[in-house]
C-alpha cells in the first residue's frame, strides 16, 4: 500500500526538470528518501546515547586501562 505526498518546487526548478522527460522524478525522490532514511535513524540514536551518556559519571584517567590490564591478567 502507498499513500501520496505532495511537494512544492520553484517553477524554475519545474521547468529544469520537465527537460528530462525519461526521468521518472517519483522514482528519484522516492530513492533519495529511502537513502536518508537511515542517517537520519543514526543521527536520532547518537542523539539519545549522548542525551543518556551526559548522566553518566565520567570515570577517573586510567580506569579503563586498569580494568583492561586486570582483565588480560585473570585468563
Amino acid at each position: 500500500m502507498s499513500v501520496v505526498i505532495s511537494i512544492r518546487v520553484p517553477k524554475k526548478l519545474k521547468e529544469k526538470m520537465n527537460k528530462f522527460k525519461d526521468v521518472n522524478w517519483s522514482e528519484e525522490i522516492r530513492k533519495f528518501i529511502e537513502e536518508r532514511i537511515p542517517q537520519y535513524e543514526v543521527d536520532m540514536i547518537l542523539k539519545r546515547t549522548e542525551e543518556h551518556l551526559r548522566d553518566v559519571p565520567e570515570l577517573p584517567s586510567g580506569t579503563v586501562c586498569k580494568w583492561l590490564r586486570g582483565d588480560r591478567g585473570s585468563h
